[in-house]
């Protein structure tokens, strides 16, 4: 009986390649599993290999087995019908005799090691896909530039999963659908450059963003200073001191700018794809009452509404691009930047943006543009200050390489951040005293209704004295 099993595996072509497939992808499956497990890091794709990619090949290669010994049974049985003389019959399981209890027992144990090995490598498979390496450096050139601002951003802890899927299983099923798709764009090279956004199919902000913040907790007002720098030889520091209305309290009207998801009112709006242009918006009152704000003809297109949730203003909360100059005074105020090189903030400006080809231009122009600049106009500094020019030329690659993606036609400003209203329309893009309602009620667009200004890029400010001595 034992032999007439093993027989059965290997007297067809199509059971011998699936016994070969089984075993070899059930032994690699182990031998990586283990190598994992003693310490060694092999990244996304050699979890993509062990997990995903080798159990699959074992599922291809049980489901040939049964369908070879099918196939060459029935084979035989034709055979017989027509008079040739078969040996192979099917088999009689007759438990009281030993050789086939001990082919039973044999069978139950390879399909019990079977499925706990692609149960455990489904497990680990799902872990895996849903890991921020998988989504970020699989797909090196698609996903390159969410990747590397999302490990810039304040949620760079935070795994993709858990805003782009969140909790049941639902979304994750409609991830993988949508990921199904993905993969074979990818594939076929037919994904768009740049990937557009907002994603339109992405699960409400209230069942993902929420699940952390609490949009009714009174934040009150939070104090946000701002340093800009001068393109002049001294690079001239100017502060702006913004005390922001963030309120947050539930059931208050005007109550800061959280007041924008109060669970007590609701606001509706109809917009372009991008949700750049906002068109007609529609505000449900806590009492009921409702008022519509119209801004002259809906585009075809852009006829239906979408509830204002998180996501309309934190457009970009993980995945965030800034623009040059708000970078290189981050790094000069942070000293990563030498603040006293003379012209350092023109030269950075200047150097960032050039339209370089890749980042490997980038890296090569970047540095050597500064020194040459140093080297030609200040040849003393150049040669005193060499460890200084170094960095700055660094930091500049870096800020660069973060915000601006060549092969993926990310360049600055691509994807705008609808926070504030001065690199982008922002908060304008509702609050531009154009939408009224029918009897003239506009949307206000006074400025101490979010926030006070207390300095306006001032040199030497004296509030900013008192508020930090």
């Amino acid at each position: 009986m034992a032999k007439d099993f093993f027989a059965a595996l290997t007297r067809n072509t199509i059971s011998l390649a699936g016994t070969a497939m089984v075993v070899a992808s059930a032994t690699l499956i182990i031998t990586l599993f283990v190598i994992q497990q003693i310490g060694f890091e092999g990244g996304a794709y050699l979890g993509l290999i062990t997990f995903v990619a080798l159990p699959m090949v074992l599922m291809m290669g049980l489901v040939l087995i049964p369908l070879g010994i099918s196939r060459e049974r029935k084979r035989l049985a034709a055979a017989a019908a027509e008079g040739e003389e078969v040996v192979a019959r099917f088999p009689v399981l007759d438990l009281n005799t030993e050789s086939t209890r001990k082919n039973v027992i044999m069978f139950l144990v390879f399909t019990t090691i079977s499925i706990v090995i692609l149960g455990s490598a489904t497990y680990k498979g799902v872990h895996i896909m849903d890991s921020v390496e998988f989504c970020g450096t699989v797909c090196h050139t698609v996903m390159q530039p969410e990747y590397v601002a999302h490990q810039r951003s304040p949620h760079a802890r935070v795994p993709c999963a858990d805003c782009h899927i969140g909790p049941g299983a639902d979304w994750f099923v409609k991830s993988k659908i949508s990921g199904s798709w993905q993969l074979i764009a990818v594939s076929l090279d037919i994904y768009p450059k740049p990937i557009p956004t907002p994603i339109h199919n992405l699960r409400p902000a209230r069942e993902t963003c929420e699940q952390c913040h609490w949009p009714t907790n009174h934040v009150g007002d939070l104090l946000k200073v701002k340093t800009v720098y001068a393109e002049d030889e001294v690079n001239t520091a100017a502060q702006t001191a913004v005390l922001l209305r963030v309120g947050g309290l539930a059931g208050r009207e005007n109550s800061g700018i959280h007041w924008h998801v109060n669970p007590d009112v609701q606001i509706r709006y109809r917009s372009d794809d991008a949700r750049e242009n906002i068109y007609d918006i529609e505000l449900t009152a806590a009492d009921g009452t409702v008022k519509t704000y119209l801004a002259g003809e809906v585009p075809e297109e852009a006829q239906e509404w979408r509830t204002m949730d998180c996501v309309d203003c934190h457009n970009r909360p993980s995945h965030q691009y800034k623009m040059p100059g708000e970078e290189v005074d981050l790094a000069m105020a942070s000293g990563d930047i030498a603040k006293d090189l003379p012209f350092i903030k023109r030269e950075s400006m200047r150097l960032l943006q050039v339209g370089y080809e890749s980042h490997v231009q980038a890296t090569e122009e970047i540095p050597a543009g500064l020194m040459a600049f140093y080297t030609a106009e200040y040849p003393e500094l150049a040669a005193s200050r060499a460890d200084a020019l170094s960095a700055a030329g660094n930091e500049l690659v870096e800020i660069y390489t973060s915000n601006v993606f060549p092969a993926m036609k990310v360049d600055w400003g691509t994807y705008p951040n609808h926070i504030g209203h001065q690199e982008t329309p922002g908060c304008f893009r509702c609050h531009d005293r154009k939408h009224k309602t029918e009897d003239g009620d506009r949307i206000t667009r006074k400025c101490d209704t979010c926030h006070t200004l207390l300095a306006d890029e001032e040199v030497d400010s004296e509030i900013l004295e008192i508020l930090n001595p």
